[in-house]
C-alpha cells in the first residue's frame, strides 16, 4: 500500500463524536456575538429575539426534514442522552395507567441502559432482550417479550460499538400489535441508513448533534403527534418546547445540528459511499494479520463501525501501542480491574476476545493515507504485543 502520509494523530473514533464540518461551525459563528443574532428565542416582544426563533424553527424543519417529520414533533434537548431520558422516563411515567412493562435490550447505550434501571427502582418492570451473535434483536424475540401491560418499547436503530442494524420497522409493528409504543436511539443512525417515520412507524426517535458534524451539547426527541404519545417533563421552568422540555434554547448549537442534517441530506449517500470504500480498505489489510476477527460481522452492519477481536493481545495495552491512532476500546477501567465491554458480552463474545477488541470507526473526513497508516502502526503493535 502507498506510504502516503497522514496528518498524526490519525482519528478513527468517529463513532464516539465527530469533527463539526466547517461549514456547520461557519453558520454557528452568525448566533452569538453583539452583532450578531445572539438574542433570546424565547423574547418574543422585539425583532432580535423574533429573529433568534426563526433560526431555531429552520433548524427544527431541517431536522424534521431529514426523518420525514412535522417539525412540531422535533423536540430539542442537550443531546442524545436527555432525549433518552425524556423518551423513557418521561413516556413510562406519563403512562402508568397504559402499563409497568417496557422492553429495551441488554447492549443498549448506557443512556438507555442506565434509564431503564433507575426506572426500576421506581416499580417499572423491564424486559432485557439479549442480541444474536449479529448484535441484533430479531422480531419474534420482541414478540416473545410482549405482554398486556407493556407500554413502551425501545431498541436502537445502529449499535454504537458493534454497528448492528436492527429492522426497527419491523420492531416497531411488533410493538404497535400489542398496542405498545416504540421508541429508537438513532444517535448512530443519521446518515448513516435511511430514517422514515412514514416507514419506520417509531414513536420516539432521539438524535444527537455531535454523532452528525454538528456540535456537542444539542440533541433533539421526536415525538409522534398522537393523543396516545404523551411524554412528561423531567426539566421543569417555562414550559419551552412545548412543555416537554423548559430551558433557553441555544441558538447557535440549534443551527448547527440543523445545518448538519441539512447537509447529510445533501450528501449522505457521498459520505457512505466514501466510508464503505475505507472499510473495505481497512478489512483487506486487517486480513494480512492472523488472529484476527470482526465481532458481530453481518450484512447487516453500518461500514463506519469496525469491531476487532485480536487474539493474543490485550486490548488496553494494543490502545497505548496505538500512540498516534485514536481509537477506542469498549473497556472501562476502574480502581482494580479492567472489565470486557457489555455491549460485546452481550452479543456473546467470549470474555478473552472481548479484552482483546477495539472498535474502529471513519467519517467524512477519514482518507486512505489514514487507513493505511493505522494499518501499519496496527501491524507493527500486534506482531510485537504477541512476541
Amino acid at each position: 500500500m502507498p506510504h502516503t502520509t497522514p496528518s498524526l494523530p490519525v482519528y478513527l473514533d468517529y463513532a464516539a463524536t465527530t469533527p463539526v464540518d466547517e461549514r456547520v461551525a461557519a453558520v454557528m459563528q452568525r448566533y452569538l456575538t453583539v452583532d450578531q443574532l445572539y438574542a433570546n428565542p424565547a423574547s418574543r416582544s422585539h425583532m432580535l429575539g423574533w429573529q433568534a426563533e426563526q433560526v431555531v424553527e429552520q433548524a427544527r424543519r431541517q431536522v424534521a426534514d431529514s426523518i420525514n417529520a412535522d417539525p412540531r414533533e422535533i423536540v430539542w434537548t442537550s443531546g442524545a442522552t436527555e432525549a433518552d431520558n425524556l423518551a423513557l422516563t418521561g413516556f413510562m411515567r406519563a403512562n402508568r395507567a397504559r402499563g409497568m412493562h417496557l422492553v429495551t435490550s441488554i447492549i443498549e447505550h448506557k443512556a438507555v441502559v442506565d434509564t431503564a434501571r433507575a426506572l426500576e427502582t421506581e416499580g417499572f418492570d423491564v424486559t432485557w432482550l439479549t442480541p444474536g451473535a449479529d448484535g441484533r434483536i430479531t422480531p419474534g424475540q420482541l414478540r416473545e417479550a410482549m405482554r398486556d401491560d407493556t407500554a413502551l418499547v425501545s431498541l436502537m436503530a445502529v449499535n454504537n460499538e458493534l454497528g448492528s442494524v436492527n429492522d426497527i420497522a419491523t420492531l416497531a409493528d411488533v410493538a404497535h400489535a400489542f398496542g405498545a409504543a416504540f421508541h429508537t436511539d438513532a444517535a448512530q443512525a443519521i446518515g448513516r441508513i435511511p430514517l422514515d417515520t412514514s416507514t419506520q412507524h417509531a414513536d420516539l426517535i432521539s438524535l444527537s448533534g455531535h454523532k452528525a458534524y454538528g456540535p456537542k451539547g444539542v440533541g433533539a426527541l421526536y415525538v409522534k403527534r398522537h393523543p396516545d404519545i404523551r411524554v412528561e417533563a423531567l426539566i421543569h421552568g417555562g414550559g419551552h418546547e412545548r412543555g416537554m422540555r423548559s430551558g433557553t434554547l441555544p441558538t447557535h448549537q440549534i443551527a448547527g445540528m440543523g445545518e448538519a442534517f441539512a447537509l447529510l441530506d445533501r450528501q449522505g449517500e457521498a459520505d457512505q459511499a466514501h466510508i464503505a470504500a475505507l472499510a473495505e480498505r481497512f478489512l483487506a489489510g486487517l486480513a494480512q494479520l492472523e488472529g484476527v476477527q470482526r465481532n458481530a460481522a453481518s450484512e447487516h452492519s453500518v461500514p463506519n463501525i469496525i469491531n476487532v477481536a485480536f487474539d493474543g493481545v490485550d486490548g488496553e495495552s494494543l490502545l497505548m501501542a496505538l500512540r498516534d491512532v485514536a481509537v477506542s476500546t469498549g473497556s472501562a477501567c476502574n480502581s482494580a480491574s479492567v472489565n470486557p465491554s457489555y455491549v460485546l458480552l452481550g452479543a456473546g463474545v467470549p470474555r478473552r476476545l472481548a479484552l482483546s477488541s477495539l472498535r474502529f470507526s471513519f467519517g467524512r473526513f477519514t482518507t486512505e493515507a489514514d487507513i493505511d497508516h493505522a494499518l501499519r502502526v496496527l501491524q507493527h503493535a500486534v506482531t510485537g504485543l504477541r512476541a
